[in-house]
């Protein structure tokens, strides 16, 4: 019995283990939450257009940008249905597998290292400055190109250890080449890194710098054939109709300042991408802000990562008894590798100046530098003399950088929960849209979707059976948008926008306008109540003129999504978008039943504008008295915000309910109490 547990031991604090500590670390930082999870940012709109629209839709959508990605978009999506677990799964392998290769690659370059290959793993894997792992539908597409990019440079080291598999490892190097530099641009320059990285793999073998050169040249060849034709594909033959190179004419134009420009750009991405990602992994949770159980959680996460890693690696066997000048040697080696790999990393950026930042989605330009970074850090840390500081030191940084994904990854359970939230009450505050409208939702309730992300539901929940190249519902933040594909806020503007795999064609004059803000529910705005509304941003009460009820019908056709679960439970919310439709019917009765349901509830309004609905619908119904009583309970909540809106729905009670003595006296009161009189 002691055998076999002594074998199991001596497996798993072995170098050949790395790749299960590997996937440990990944799932105690990326998979906890994956089964909250969902889709999120162009997740949804690139799905919806594949499962949707269709593969020829898909097929247009890439082919202005990255037609031979979506190749491979084509194959994965046949694969897996359109479910968020499997697509959250599917994108942690493969953060996971290009983890592995960079230890195997680490390995190749520095046999007798076990612990540097070990630690630039583990720090490629956790680099904090690329935080949208969890936009799932994307980011494993990316990473899946970055694996066959980081095979290729492991096919090509193996090539040189087994002389007489040479061709069959460097044509399979040559394919994996060929796949991340013709599927897309973000890994294109980290090829420049080969000779390097030759260089460094035969240091020992071929000692000499004469016939070093030559063995490296000879090695690297093939890959620089594969390299000139990716650079004339694209140069001749496929141009990106998406981005131009915005520094090329203006260096033309205006050398000195646009050099001196880029030399700025370029040294605030390096420092960027370096001190400060990491320096995110010490934003530690509060727990006023994220919740008791999200900071306990964080904590144990942390205590947990940091056991094991420390266990682990006290319990490795060291690097094998090394001189310390060889071991130095080796650290300055990668990290000179790693600042070639962090300086070519970023020209397929700057050069169309798009420096990377850390704010989402920025971020996202972050990935072709997380190779350099980690072996500079790798590096570093080699160089500390004392192996148990190092380890220690290491431990720390990692498991702080667990914790740090895995608030991240709450953030984004959160989020994807609110955005449930938000088309369930508009489910049931508009059963459906007729064709040509263009909804405009305020920002600030969402984080990780643009307005293009919601567009893609919109369309999945109201035209699920539309498959045409015509997109029959666009959503737009005015934020964003006006000026550009909004060109104003007056009735009568032609509206288009182009979704790539289609385009929706409406106008200003069918426009519904939305307001949304958690734990407040989402509102129709109207454009008699909600242009002095106060309590909502000055462009979206300018936008309130616009909003139109018409466009809502009661026809009942929209239809959830299956991943957007079960309907939840019938709280406030849930009554008030029913009061709101019943209102536009003119039901005045049902809005009066549902008040008596809602505010039975041990739920209640969180925005005084919620109440309106059911004063209009006790006045209309006659109860004068608890039409009185709300539009106080509205008033006392913020009398100098809300005072010009309850005027104005006093002012439409006056006008639109039955003449009676009542009446008279209830509103003369209300307009004379909320100094409404001129």
């Amino acid at each position: 019995m002691k055998a076999p547990l002594k074998r199991v031991a001596g497996f798993l604090f072995s170098p050949a283990s790395a790749p299960l500590l590997l996937l440990v670390v990944s799932v105690l930082a990326y998979g906890l939450l994956i089964p909250k999870l969902g889709f999120y940012w162009d997740d949804l709109p690139m799905s919806w257009i594949r499962y949707q629209l269709g593969p020829q839709a898909m097929a247009r959508y890439f082919s202005t940008n990255r037609p031979i990605w979506g190749l491979l978009y084509q194959l994965t999506t046949r694969l897996l249905p359109h479910e968020p677990l499997y697509w959250q799964s599917f994108a942690l392998f493969w953060r996971w597998m290009s983890a592995v290769i960079v230890w195997a690659i680490v390995r190749q370059l520095w046999p007798r290292q076990a612990w540097m290959a070990l630690g630039a793993s583990l720090l490629f894997l956790l680099y904090p400055g690329f935080n949208q792992q969890w936009v799932s539908y994307l980011y494993s597409h990316f990473f899946i190109v970055l694996t066959f990019f980081l095979f290729s440079i492991l096919c090509m080291l193996w090539s040189l250890q087994s002389p007489c598999r040479f061709w069959p490892l460097t044509l399979l190097g040559m394919l994996f080449s060929m796949a991340n530099l013709w599927m897309m641009e973000y890994f294109f320059l980290l090829e420049i890194l080969r000779p390097v990285i030759l260089w460094i793999a035969l240091r020992e073998r071929v000692p000499e710098i004469k016939f070093r050169s030559s063995r490296a040249f000879r090695v690297w060849l093939p890959y620089l054939v594969v390299f000139f034709a990716a650079i004339i594909w694209r140069m001749f033959i496929f141009k990106n109709q998406v981005y131009d190179y915005e520094l090329l004419p203006r260096l033309k134009e205006q050398p000195i300042a646009t050099a001196l420009y880029l030399v700025k750009m370029i040294l605030v991405s390096l420092w960027t991408v370096s001190i400060p990602a990491w320096a995110q992994i010490f934003s530690l949770p509060i727990p006023a802000e994220q919740g008791l159980l999200t900071t306990l959680g964080y904590i144990a996460i942390v205590l947990l990562s940091l056991i094991v890693l420390i266990v682990y690696l006290l319990k490795s066997p060291r690097d094998d008894g090394q001189e310390r000048a060889d071991m130095q040697k080796t650290a300055l080696s990668a990290i000179f590798l790693g600042m070639i790999s962090l300086f070519m990393a970023g020209w397929v950026f700057w050069l169309i100046d798009f420096p990377p930042g850390l704010a989402f989605p920025l971020n996202r330009f972050t990935l072709p530098f997380i190779l350099g970074v980690s072996l500079v850090l790798a590096g570093l840390l080699q160089l500390i003399p004392h192996h148990n500081i190092r380890l220690i030191l290491l431990a720390v940084i990692l498991s702080l950088a667990v914790g740090r994904h895995f608030l991240w990854a709450n953030d984004y359970r959160r989020d994807w929960n609110t955005q449930k939230v938000l088309f369930w009450q508009m489910y049931w505050r508009m059963p459906a849209l007729k064709a040509d409208t263009l909804v405009l939702v305020n920002e600030g309730a969402l984080k990780y979707y643009a307005d293009n992300s919601l567009a893609a539901v919109l369309n999945w929940i109201y035209a699920p059976g539309n498959h045409s190249e015509h997109i029959d519902y666009m959503l737009f933040y005015p934020n964003s948008r006006l000026g550009g594909g909004l060109p104003g806020l007056e009735k009568g503007l032609p509206v288009y926008h182009n979704f790539l795999a289609g385009s929706f064609h409406g106008s200003t004059s069918q426009v519904v306008v939305v307001y949304f803000s958690p734990p407040g529910c989402l509102r129709v705005l109207d454009p008699v109540l909600d242009g002095d509304n106060h309590l909502i941003p000055e462009l979206m009460r300018q936008a309130a003129s616009l909003s139109l009820t018409d466009p809502i019908l009661m026809d009942e056709a929209a239809h959830m999504p299956q991943v957007y679960g079960a309907e939840p439970p019938h709280r406030w919310c849930y009554y008030f978008e029913k009061a709101e439709l019943a209102r536009q019917r003119e039901d005045w009765q049902e809005v009066a039943v549902l008040g008596n349901q809602a505010f039975m509830l041990d739920d209640h309004p969180n925005d005084p504008v919620e109440r309106f609905v059911f004063v209009e619908g006790y006045a209309h119904t006659g109860d004068w008295e608890r039409a009185h009583q709300l539009s106080l309970d509205s008033f006392h909540v913020s009398p100098s915000y809300i005072g010009p809106s309850i005027c104005n729905l006093w002012e439409r009670i006056a006008s639109t309910t039955p003449d009676s003595l009542e009446k008279q006296a209830a509103v003369e009161s209300m307009l004379r109490e909320f100094n409404c009189l001129p």
